[in-house]
C-alpha cells in the first residue's frame, strides 16, 4: 500500500493514530486511484478543509451503492472530491447535477475527471444553488425523480436546500447533508466557540432540530468528516 503522509483529524475524532488506523486500514485501500489523485491536487489549496474526508466519501459511496442511484444532485462542488466519487460510483448513463458558483475550483479537479472518463455523467452549472433548484421544481417532471442528494455548501441556507431537495428526490431517496456537526461546536457553550465558527454553529444546530422534526424523512447523524446527516424521504 502506498505510504500516506500524516494526516490531521478532520473530524471529531481527536486521536491522530485512531484516524490514522482507519484511513489506512479501510479508507485508502479501497480509494479510487482517481480520488488520490483529486486529494492530492486539492491539498496545496489554501481552503483544502473544504474538501470532503475521504473517511465520508467511503460512507457516501456505499450509500450511493445501496440504492443504486442513477440520477443525483449536488450543491456545493469545491474541487469536486465527492462529485468524482458519485461520479465513479453511478452507472454509465447516471446524471449529475452539480451547483456551485466557483467555477475555478471546480477546475482544479476537471482533469482528473476527463481523465477518469466520466465527465460526460456530469452537468455541472456555475451557479448559486437556490435558483437552480426552484428552476428545476418549476418543471414537473423532476419532482420525486432523483435517487441521492449530497449538500456540502453554505450553510446558512441547508435548511433552504432541504425544502426544495426533499422534493425533487424519490421516495426512499437517500440526501446527505454535510458538515453537521461544525467541528464538536454544537455540543459547545456559544461562549466557548471562536467567532469565526459562530455563524455555522448556529446554522447547524438549526438545521439538525429542523431535520429531527421533519416527519417527511428517517434521519441518522455519523461522526464522519465534520459530521454527516443522512436522510431517507419517507413520502
Amino acid at each position: 500500500m502506498e505510504s500516506e503522509k500524516p494526516t490531521e483529524p478532520t473530524g471529531l475524532l481527536q486521536t491522530h493514530e485512531l484516524y490514522k488506523y482507519i484511513l489506512e486500514t479501510n479508507v485508502y485501500p479501497r480509494e479510487p486511484e482517481p480520488l488520490k489523485e483529486l486529494r492530492a491536487l486539492t491539498a496545496s489549496h489554501p481552503w483544502a478543509v473544504m474538501g470532503t474526508a475521504p473517511d465520508a466519501g467511503q460512507m457516501i459511496r456505499l450509500l450511493l451503492k445501496i440504492v443504486g442511484a442513477k440520477k443525483t444532485i449536488e450543491v456545493g462542488v469545491f474541487t469536486g472530491y465527492s462529485l468524482l466519487l458519485t461520479a465513479l460510483t453511478i452507472p454509465d448513463d447516471g446524471k449529475i447535477v452539480a451547483i456551485d458558483p466557483d467555477r475555478e475550483a471546480y477546475e482544479i479537479g476537471l482533469p482528473v475527471m476527463k481523465k477518469a472518463k466520466v465527465e460526460h455523467k456530469i452537468d455541472f452549472i456555475e451557479s448559486k444553488a437556490l435558483p437552480v433548484l426552484d428552476k428545476m421544481l418549476e418543471n414537473p417532471d423532476n419532482e420525486g425523480s432523483f435517487d441521492f442528494a449530497f449538500v456540502d455548501a453554505d450553510k446558512i441556507n441547508y435548511i433552504n436546500y432541504h425544502e426544495r431537495i426533499v422534493k425533487l428526490l424519490k421516495v426512499n431517496g437517500i440526501m446527505v447533508y454535510d458538515n453537521t456537526l461544525w467541528f464538536g461546536t454544537v455540543a459547545k457553550p456559544e461562549s466557548s466557540v471562536p467567532d469565526y465558527f459562530k455563524e455555522g454553529r448556529v446554522s447547524a444546530i438549526q438545521l439538525n432540530k429542523s431535520l429531527a422534526a421533519d416527519p417527511r424523512i428517517d434521519i441518522c447523524t455519523v461522526p464522519l468528516g465534520d459530521g454527516l446527516t443522512i436522510c431517507r424521504r419517507l413520502y
